[in-house]
């Protein structure tokens, strides 16, 4: 048996029915990572031996007749801004390219728990700073669907690692659409949970109002069952919300839509959209009709500032965050500097990358003395007005459907030289982690052999919900569980 070809639930079912071993799951996802990876480069390392030794000591358990978790044997792909006791987590930056965890994020410790096997950690923008994944500091990541176009980041690499079959599952992370856009741009699902749903401890931060940890999989039931895996309160995380997700699974399986009202916001499909993508949303947005759902226009008036508050909220929020990487305490040092001062500014002007200056800069300006008000501050205000919009549409409305992306994935080196309209990329993802909501990506058309996604968005906590009408538009569009071809 392929098991790599299986998704999470097919291969922890036949693993449980002892029809695959977990050495035979680990053996063969790390056989396609060999044979793929010198074309792709989704990943910064494998983690064969771990993988192997951890996938040995479940199937000893098996052979004693003990049941594994709700991920038993299953191959997972972390990304590499999530720490992990003794592994490497370099956020792709050359400041932490040695860096070793000293301990390990919650979601990674939840996901072993539940018998999880990693068995590498992902490319991805530096720091998690990019739409594209071509940021990192060491390669570029390839979208598997055509090699010659970016799979979208800064989740890039898990991204691209699931829809190429390295494995069924990936961590991501999403501050202004890192899981959703690649989700869009791969073919796969991929869900922003509500702020707080998920426990960002073990997150190596970069907005920290605004990241989120959330899953990659090949179907909606793959997602909803890891997102159920890794959610729930946690008291080492200030911001984790006292709240635990229940059968999020079972609520998938049991999907209907019929009776929900769902909200198209007309600010969501502008000049400059593809036309193809435009077309095959709007198609997918009418099956919700077909399915016994009420379709609703509703306005989102502050959207066109989305962009603009994210890069100046974010942006402050990175500059404070990434101060601690001085070349003193952890990664990087400069062996060229002399005195104090010197040696952090030449370990930051070594070790960070242009994308990672540019934001850092921005971010010191806008929280800098006689700026703060009229920029950060502003800022907040407006983002407030961005929460109070959704608040006002879900009177009207139970979820709002939108695009994830405004285009079928770009080529490489397409905007790299125009930071403007790579941050144009993320147009209908970021005001949903500015107002903190959940949403899903969904695949629901092929553009011209490429993939286009939607996005479902709920309100706070209704993770659950805003899965299973993904789960129900799913069931229609006959694009689960797809394995793209590696073509180019």
């Amino acid at each position: 048996m392929d098991s790599w070809k299986l998704g999470a639930l097919e291969l922890a079912a036949a693993v449980a029915a002892g029809k695959v071993s977990c050495r035979a799951a680990a053996a063969d996802s790390l056989a396609r990572i060999e044979a793929l990876e010198p074309k792709l480069k989704a990943l910064m390392r494998t983690c064969g031996e771990d993988a192997l030794r951890r996938a040995d000591a479940l199937d000893a358990r098996l052979a004693r007749g003990e049941k594994l978790g709700a991920l038993g044997g299953v191959p997972v792909v972390l990304k590499d801004n999530l720490c992990w006791e003794g592994h490497v987590a370099s956020c792709s930056s050359k400041i932490l390219e040695n860096y070793r965890a000293p301990y390990t994020a919650t979601v990674v410790e939840r996901l072993l728990a539940a018998d999880a096997v990693v068995v590498a950690q992902s490319n991805m923008d530096e720091f998690a700073m990019g739409s594209s994944t071509e940021n990192s500091a060491f390669q570029t990541t390839r979208n598997p669907w055509d090699l010659a176009r970016a799979p979208g980041g800064s989740s890039g690499g898990s991204a691209a690692a699931v829809a190429a079959g390295y494995a069924p599952l990936a961590l991501g992370s999403d501050t202004g659409g890192s899981i959703r856009q690649p989700a869009g741009f791969c073919g796969l699902v991929g869900m922003k949970p509500t702020y707080g749903a998920v426990s960002r401890y073990g997150l190596v931060a970069f907005s920290s109002s605004l990241d989120q940890i959330g899953p990659f999989a090949r179907s909606v039931a793959d997602a909803a069952l890891f997102f159920q895996t890794i959610a729930g309160h946690d008291p080492k995380d200030s911001t984790s919300a006292q709240w635990q997700p229940g059968d999020v699974l079972g609520k998938v399986r049991t999907a209907d839509v019929r009776g929900k009202r769902f909200g198209v916001p007309k600010e969501y499909f502008i000049d400059g959209m593809e036309k193809p993508v435009e077309a095959a949303v709007r198609a997918a947005i009418a099956k919700f009709r077909e399915l016994g759902g009420q379709l609703v226009e509703i306005s989102l008036p502050h959207t066109g500032y989305a962009v603009a508050i994210y890069y100046i909220v974010a942006t402050a929020e990175c500059s404070s965050n990434l101060a601690r990487f001085d070349g003193v305490h952890y990664g990087h040092r400069s062996k060229e500097a002399g005195d104090l001062v010197g040696l952090c500014s030449q370990t930051r002007r070594e070790g960070f990358g242009p994308e990672v200056k540019r934001r850092i800069m921005l971010g010191t300006y806008a929280l800098s003395s006689g700026y703060y008000d009229a920029y950060y501050l502003k800022a907040l205000k407006v983002r407030a007005l961005v929460k109070r919009d959704f608040d006002r549409a879900f009177e009207q409305c139970d979820y709002v459907l939108c695009p994830t992306s405004p285009t079928v994935p770009f080529k490489i080196g397409e905007r790299a030289d125009d930071p403007l309209a790579m941050y144009l990329s993320d147009i209908f993802t970021i005001s949903t982690n500015l107002a903190g909501l959940p949403g899903v990506s969904v695949p629901c058309a092929m553009v011209d052999g490429l993939p286009v996604g939607m996005q479902v968005i709920g309100r706070d906590f209704d993770d659950a919900g805003v899965l299973a009408c993904a789960a129900a538009f799913e069931r229609t569009a006959d694009l689960a569980g797809r394995i793209a071809p590696m073509k180019g």
